[in-house]
């Protein structure tokens, strides 16, 4: 039974595979649109190159010679006359070369053989002798005379034949003759008896074999050489032969198309990225939980989404938020697979502020250790407004640094931000007690973390905790990704006890693609530019806490009457545990830290 539920259920996957290829096929227009090109201008070039043809077609029947034609037992001429070999005889250099002398131009025979055709209807004896040409009335009188030469041709060869045996007969009536004459004279000399018996017994073999091969050769010359008739006289023809230009056009469009869809069918093959839903799904053995829509050209990169991105977002954190082995602990951890990892902390950011809509208290911790940025990126980005920053106990490794920044995502809500620093021991630091206290708030009542980690096969950061979060949402472009590393992220995860819930696919313009290289530079070289006692401590923070919005409070929402300033979080290289007082320096590392 579970057999033919089986077979059933690949039964009626086999529509949406094909469905999915074609599909998938399509997305290589360029090649498809090449080869419909080549496809019309090939046609056209063969309508065009050698300019109109027509052709001229005479026919005739063929029958084999013989004694009697009106005899009743004359014997059957379909087994006397092989069809093939008069075509092939219709078409040989011999019957070329007959014509061609009788057109009065011997040199013609190659360009009478390239023109010419001669087909065989099916249980007949007829051949039909087609020839083409640029002219109409000579290519009717080429096949006019390609007719009469293969007639006269046949006539001829038939005609030999029959001399040959007559020649051979002859040959042998002349020793007979003598030998009849001699013996006249010995049956003349010899008197009554025995002697004149015997001869005159071989005197009449002699001349009955005489009249054997006498009559032999009346038959031959008898015979009715005739090789056939023309039941059909080429005449100029009316119009030119051959398709024509817009049949031409279409057949080549039609071929042309099926060279493109091979051609995209072979690209497809050899394309070793993941270019459709399917395919991401068949690598991650996970399903596609959301696609954004194509960014328009132009259109500048907002960290927090608005509009159909927006909604897309929403829709993945209600499927999220219902998912049975996410909705225990709500632990979430957004990696990418390779590459920078912007997209996936857009991915993370937006999917903070849909839990936050949905009354989820929503901690968001940055796990880059090598590359953090998040907080610089939420200070700078429009709609985001942050708030006081709290610092409780931070790692003995560094990090957590000790610092939640409460962020304002405006309408959505307000979620905390733990930022990411710089660490000597990143293995240490994100396996390490106060990195386990920090995860293990997902277990309070209606509290989500959301984990951003840096790129799955770039660092084994992602693989560390995968078995600390309940799953993971991999961020990817369909169309650079390859699915050898999907399917490598899917073996990693799964191998360090962790679960891949789904997929977030999104694909950038290439203009948009073109710019986030200068970007991600302009950014590194911002980064080696800080102080340097900044940069000289290893496990010095990487930024300083965002400068929260007038008006705002702790929250992010109204002020409280608090005083407006801007708080940092402590130094890693610090000892943990510390006492509590917040460090008053300013945001701007060039300003001197007052205590």
């Amino acid at each position: 039974m579970t057999v033919v539920q089986h077979g059933a259920q690949q039964g009626s996957d086999e529509p949406d595979l094909l469905r999915d290829q074609f599909r998938q096929l399509l997305r290589y227009r360029a090649l498809i649109v090449a080869g419909v090109v080549l496809g019309l201008l090939g046609g056209a070039w063969t309508a065009l190159a050698g300019g109109p043809a027509y052709t001229a077609t005479s026919e005739v029947t063929v029958r084999s010679a013989s004694f009697d034609p009106f005899s009743p037992g004359g014997g059957s001429p379909e087994k006397e006359v092989s069809m093939g070999s008069e075509r092939q005889t219709a078409l040989s250099n011999a019957v070329a070369a007959r014509a061609a002398k009788e057109l009065g131009d011997p040199d013609r025979v190659d360009r009478l053989q390239d023109g010419l055709q001669v087909t065989n209807p099916p249980n007949t004896l007829v051949l039909r002798f087609s020839y083409t040409d640029g002219s109409p009335r000579t290519a009717a009188t080429a096949a006019n005379a390609l007719t009469q030469a293969y007639l006269d041709n046949r006539r001829d060869q038939t005609r030999s034949v029959i001399d040959n045996m007559i020649k051979g007969y002859e040959e042998q009536l002349e020793p007979l003759k003598k030998q009849r004459d001699k013996l006249a004279e010995q049956i003349d000399g010899l008197g009554d008896g025995r002697a004149l018996d015997t001869t005159l017994s071989v005197q009449s073999g002699v001349i009955g074999r005489i009249s054997e091969l006498n009559s032999s050769i009346t038959k031959l010359k008898a015979v009715d050489t005739t090789p056939g008739f023309v039941v059909r006289t080429a005449t100029p023809p009316a119009g030119p032969s051959g398709p024509g230009l817009p049949l031409l056009l279409g057949l080549g469009g039609a071929v042309g198309i099926g060279i493109g869809l091979v051609a995209a069918w072979v690209r497809l093959v050899f394309d070793p990225t993941a270019r459709s839903q399917s395919d991401v799904v068949r690598a991650l053995r996970a399903p596609v939980l959301g696609t954004l829509p194509r960014p328009r050209r132009k259109q500048p990169r907002r960290l927090l989404a608005q509009g159909r991105v927006a909604e897309e977002y929403r829709s993945i954190a209600f499927r999220l938020a219902y998912d049975q082995d996410f909705a225990e602990r709500r632990r979430l951890l957004v990696v990418a697979p390779r590459g920078p990892i912007d997209t996936a902390a857009e991915a993370s950011v937006n999917l903070a502020a849909s839990f936050v809509e949905m009354g989820r208290d929503v901690l968001l911790v940055e796990a880059d250790l090598r590359t953090p940025g998040l907080a610089h990126k939420l200070r700078s980005a429009e709609g985001i407004r942050p708030g006081w920053a709290r610092t409780p106990s931070r790692g003995d490794n560094g990090w957590p640094t000790g610092l939640q920044i409460p962020i304002d995502a405006g309408e959505s809500g307000a979620f905390d931000l733990v930022p990411g620093g710089k660490v000597r021991n990143v293995a240490r630091a994100l396996t390490s007690g106060p990195a386990t206290r920090l995860f293990a708030e997902a277990d309070s009542p209606g509290t989500v973390v959301v984990v951003l980690a840096p790129a799955v096969l770039s660092y084994a950061d992602a693989i560390a905790l995968a078995d600390r979060v309940d799953g993971v949402l991999v961020v990817c472009d369909p169309r650079e990704v390859r699915r050898d590393d999907l399917a490598r992220v899917r073996e990693l995860v799964g191998g360090a006890g962790g679960k891949v819930l789904g997929a977030l696919l999104h694909s950038e313009d290439s203009a948009r693609r073109g710019r986030l290289p200068a970007l991600r530079r302009r950014g590194r070289d911002a980064a080696r530019s800080r102080p340097a006692a900044d940069a000289g401590d290893p496990g010095a923070a990487h930024d300083t806490a965002p400068e929260p919005a007038p008006g705002t409070g702790a929250g992010g929402g109204p002020a409280s009457g608090g005083p407006e300033r801007r708080v940092s979080w402590p130094a890693a290289g610090e000892a943990s545990g510390g006492t509590g007082e917040e460090d008053d320096r300013t945001a701007d590392p060039a300003r001197p830290a007052r205590r």
